[in-house]
Order: C-alpha cells, then structure tokens, then sequence
C-alpha cells in the first residue's frame, strides 16, 4: 500500500538511519530497503542518498517528503473522520511524560482516558525534560508532558497545570525547628539534587543562582524517587515537588521547610511537534487532560 511506503519513507527521512527506522516501525531493515525501492519505481526517481552511515534527501526526496507528511496527515484525519461516524475513538498513542508527571500525575489520567476510549492503544515513555522534548521534536512521540521549560520553533507549548516546588528535609535536620528558613539558613548545606537536563534540577539550579546558595556538597540522582528517598535517609535537604512527597508529609518521615521566599511554583506543559500527526485520539487526549485541570 501507497501509505505505508510513505510512512516508512517519513521514518527513514526522520530517523537519517534505515535500522533505526526498522526497529521504530516494527519492520525488518530488508523490509524498509523495499518499502523505499518500491516507492522510488513508483515516482521514477531517487529520492535517498545512502551511505554505511546515514541517509541524505535528493532534490526529488526533499519534494517527496514534505508531500508525504501532508498525505499521511489527511489520510490519518480521513480515517478519524471515519472512526467519529461509528461513534469510537481508536488509534495509538505514544505518549512521553518527565519525571514527576510520569510517576505522580499521569497514571491516575491515563487511567482515566483508557476507560473513556478503550479502543485507543497507549505507551507511555518517561524520561528527563530534556530527553522528553527531543524525542518529541524528533516524531518518536505524538505527546510530552514536561515540567520546566522548552524553547523550540518545531513545538507548540501549552500550559497544563502549576506545580508547587518545596523544600524537604528529615525530620531529624537541624532546619526542622525553624520557624521560616532564609538564604543565609540555607548556605553550606548538603543538597540532593536531579541530573542535569531535568526540570527539577533547573529549578533547583534557578533556585541556587538567586538566592546565592553554595552548597557544602551536593549528590546526584537520575530520578526523583531516589532524591526523595535519600532525603527520608538523612542525606541532606532537597526541592520537590509537592506532589512526590505528599505521603511522606503526611506520615511524618519529611518536613516542609517553610521559606522566607513564600510559594514557589512552576508549569507543567504539553508538547506537541507542529508538523506531528493531529490525530483524533491525540486530540481527545489533550482534552481529556486540560478538562480534569479546570
């Protein structure tokens, strides 16, 4: 079919790899070499430069692919055109979530979602921020859901919901008994942080350069389960968000620190590639998800 050697043709483009697009299309690397001969016998014409290392668009490809984007986006749109008659949402979805989304806030909404439209097919991919935002700018996925920042001219940004960040500490740190915590408090402690390219490792950084914070020693998580967790342990104090360490408050195994500084917030966003595919099980997602934020 016409479509699907349009697709793999897209992929190949997208990815600059034959092998990579094979493993994101499910296909054998032989299987994707002929879905791309196949087409280029159809329109009389080269459209890929090949080499051991990647691939490159001719002048034709380069036609070829931004045609083939908007056909696949019709086809796609003709086939939920179809699907509302019979009054069903169907299609997959691969969704990208960082972090403190993916872990905290998602699952409850997915759930959700899956029970109003499950004939949908989902995957969720949960990353740091920035590895969020290029695999979304590079079509792996159709949606990301990302707290910090993204400055990219490919994406359209939506604000999803704010986010309280907070500082925690053991209830054994000398911090505990204060009744408001000020910069000069905060100088010389000994700090749990996420990995760089997160964004609650931005806000921390934010944090540090405006208040004038040095810390006496810092450790490094990839994940924010850990940094809470190391906290709980009495390793040092930490910014999170409110939502990862909500039971703990509760139970009493963390402190809120209050600050002098007052609340600290921050947005969580959706992510989408201005050229990516506008499906109809993308859009009820998107509002599914604004809806249950109102």
């Amino acid at each position: 079919m016409i479509i699907e050697a349009l697709r793999v043709f897209v992929t190949v483009t997208e990815q600059s790899h034959f092998s990579r697009a094979a493993e994101l299309l499910n296909l054998s690397q032989p299987g994707v070499s002929q879905h791309i001969r196949n087409l280029e016998n159809e329109v009389g014409a080269k459209l890929l430069h090949r080499s051991p290392k990647h691939v490159r668009l001719t002048e034709a490809g380069d036609i070829m692919y931004h045609k083939a984007k908007q056909i696949l986006s019709l086809y796609e749109e003709a086939k939920q055109d179809i699907q509302l008659l019979q009054d069903q949402v169907t299609g997959s979805l691969m969704i990208g979530a960082s972090f403190t989304i993916g872990e905290y806030v998602l699952p409850k909404r997915f759930a959700e979602f899956a029970a109003m439209y499950p004939h949908v097919a989902m995957q969720v991919t949960i990353g740091n921020t920035e590895e969020i935002v290029q695999s979304v700018r590079s079509n792996e996925l159709d949606i990301g859901l990302i707290e910090g920042e993204a400055h990219a001219a490919d994406l359209i940004i939506t604000p999803y919901m704010r986010d309280e960040m907070i500082l925690i500490a053991p209830s054994s740190h000398p911090l505990a008994a204060a009744r408001i915590v000020d910069g000069e408090m905060l100088q010389n402690q000994v700090w749990v942080l996420r990995e760089s390219g997160s964004g609650t490792r931005a806000f921390s950084d934010r944090f540090f350069s405006d208040a004038r914070i040095v810390p006496k020693r810092s450790y490094v998580f990839n994940s924010s389960q850990s940094v809470k967790e190391s906290v709980v342990s009495g390793l040092g104090i930490a910014l999170l968000s409110r939502w990862i360490v909500r039971k703990e408050l509760e139970s009493g195994e963390l402190l809120e620190l209050p600050l002098n500084k007052g609340r600290f917030e921050r947005d969580f966003s959706l992510i989408c590639h201005k050229d990516g595919t506008n499906s109809m099980a993308l859009k009820m997602f998107i509002q599914t998800l604004l809806a249950t934020n109102r």
